[in-house]
This record gives C-alpha cells, structure tokens and sequence, in this order.
C-alpha cells in the first residue's frame, strides 16, 4: 500500500510539473501558473478562449494541429465542418502575437491545420 501510495504521488508531482511548465516557442513565452504571455518584452493580452488555443498550440508546437483537433481540446465539443470558428480565433490570435514581430510563429497549413513555430 506504502509503494502505491509513493507512486500516485510521484504521478502526481508529474503532472503538475509540465501542466505549470513555461513553454516557449521562438521568443514566445506562456507561463500557464501566471496566465501570461509576452513576445519578446511586450504582455500580450488575450481573452481567455485565445488563451486555451494559443496554449494547445504551444504545447503541439512544431506539429500541424488540424482544425478538428484544435476544436476538440480547445472548444470541447464536436466539430461542425461548416464552421469557420477556427479560422476566426486563429486571425484574432495572430494579429496579438505575430503582427508586429518577427519572424512569425503561427502558420497556415493549407488543407490540413495550423503549427505554431519558431523558423529554423
């Protein structure tokens, strides 16, 4: 029961370290204990919605995220083909973190998705 017991909590400690971790792409950051996000020296403000996108698409940095995917973790709910939601919160999205900066992060894959990317 003890070893059970040390596992669950090693499990534990696990999750909430890469949940709490900062994540960065190029000179992007998101710290999600905070809530927030900065290019480079400058805050950058989001409504919460942008909020859960940009940090999905961070945390699938350099892998193409189709718009399926992106409404199933960010929306929870099933994906109307129809829709242009996604495409609406991604321009929002990319004129708060990529208008004005260079290079730029976030990337249309034309037919497929979207990947959020420092340029190589």
């Amino acid at each position: 029961m003890e070893e059970l017991l040390a596992r669950i909590r090693a499990l534990g400690r696990r999750y909430s370290d890469t949940k709490f971790r900062i994540l960065q792409v190029g000179d992007l950051t998101l710290d999600p204990a905070n809530r927030k996000v900065k290019r480079g020296e400058a805050t950058i403000d989001l409504a919460p919605r942008e909020y859960r996108l940009l940090e999905f698409l961070m945390r699938s940095a350099g892998r193409i995220c189709g718009r399926t995917a992106i409404v199933e973790n960010v929306w929870d709910f099933d994906f109307d083909p129809g829709t242009n939601l996604v495409d609406v919160f991604i321009m929002r999205l990319r004129k708060k973190i990529d208008a004005g900066f260079e290079p730029k992060l976030l990337q249309t894959v034309r037919g497929v998705g979207y990947v959020l990317k420092a340029q190589s």
